[in-house]
């Protein structure tokens, strides 16, 4: 099945497309090299390399949203802007410390690992959107989905009531909840219909369904198309059937954030990043047309070693990859608004004007 990606935009999210979601990052974690020397100023790893480049060091979550910058470093984006990337692998958790440090230049963020780190007062600005969607996929187990006769194909309302008194794995509150928003919207109450089971990680929620501890569980791509793809269960709801999980009602995404100490110090370098990531979303979202170009999967299985080409493929197809990377305030109303609806927000949590720009993009 293919998705196309036409760079449209609609003024429901940072300016999310519709029909479209994101990949929570599947995050693993890595441990930082010592700080290099710095060229351009204290708290930066940002430094002149042999070549004449200027190398700046990102974080991301080792997920299908770091796509980006691995195109962006393929096809040579970064360094026609004088730019030379060092990429290292962060946790939601470690990545706003890694920012906050100095240890990473920018970080590759979801808007609810950004809000809490500015419930923090942590002084950090997102300066770019670059990738555009919610996409998770509730898988099922075999047996239970032979037992409710469930497909890939059933409807989103059969799939829902089929979950009614089923035993549901939770790994986050914020896929609990997403959830929850799925179930609610078939009259299936989540706190009193499932029984949930407390799981530490998505790895947990997998070996936990192939062990027949749950039922079934919800998380990011790749690991339901991977669960799908190894025979041991079935996608039977993703945002493609579940809008209220796409960009277009939950208006999300993803971010390039840093922090306004170093956007403040070293403008040109922000522009320059973001101007290349702009360029490899803009690539991306033309070039996954063809089925013969291979180049943007080669760069995604840079951040995720080991998934087979196809699950690597469809997850790159339920992300819109934005030719323009500009916010609005109007999109982040509904992305607050959204994450508001989990209930997995800190109190006080915001969203202000001063928090994020579009003046570095070209």
């Amino acid at each position: 099945m293919t998705h196309h990606h036409t760079g449209r935009t609609a003024r429901g999210g940072f300016r999310f497309p519709s029909g479209r979601r994101r990949l929570l990052a599947a995050a693993s974690a890595a441990v930082l090299t010592p700080a290099l020397l710095t060229a351009c100023g204290s708290g930066s790893t940002t430094t002149t390399t042999a070549d004449g480049l200027t190398q700046v060091t990102v974080g991301g979550g080792g997920s299908i949203f770091d796509t980006p910058l691995q195109v962006a470093d393929a096809q040579g984006f970064f360094k026609k802007q004088g730019l030379k990337m060092k990429f290292v692998t962060l946790t939601a958790a470690t990545g706003p410390s890694a920012l906050q440090s100095g240890s990473v230049d920018f970080f590759d963020s979801s808007p609810t690992g950004f809000v809490t780190s500015l419930s923090k007062n942590l002084p950090q600005i997102a300066v770019s959107a670059d990738g555009l969607g919610n996409p998770l996929g509730l898988v099922v187990s075999k047996k239970f989905a032979a037992a409710h006769d469930l497909t890939a194909k059933s409807s989103a309302e059969k799939v829902a009531k089929a979950l009614s008194g089923s035993t549901g794995g939770a790994s986050s509150e914020n896929t609990k909840a997403e959830a929850g928003i799925f179930l609610k919207k078939y009259g299936v109450d989540p706190d009193k219909k499932v029984k949930w089971v407390s799981l530490p990680s998505p790895a947990a929620d997998k070996a936990a369904i192939n062990s027949g501890q749950i039922d079934w569980f919800l998380t990011s791509e790749p690991i339901p198309l991977q669960i799908q793809d190894a025979g041991d269960g079935i996608v039977v709801a993703d945002p493609f059937k579940v809008p209220q999980w796409a960009a277009e009602q939950a208006g999300y995404g993803q971010l390039v954030v840093t922090q306004k100490s170093y956007a403040s110090a070293h403008p040109d370098i922000v522009k320059k990043f973001v101007t290349a990531v702009q360029q490899a979303t803009a690539y991306m979202s033309t070039h996954l047309e063809d089925s013969n170009d291979k180049s943007v999967l080669q760069a995604a299985q840079k951040a995720l070693k080991g998934v087979p080409d196809d699950v690597v493929q469809g997850s790159l197809q339920q992300v819109e990859w934005p030719a323009d990377g500009s916010m609005d305030a109007a999109g982040w109303q509904k992305t607050m608004a959204f994450l508001d609806s989990l209930g997995t927000l800190p109190d006080g949590a915001k969203v202000t004007a001063d928090n994020w720009t579009n003046k570095y993009l070209p």
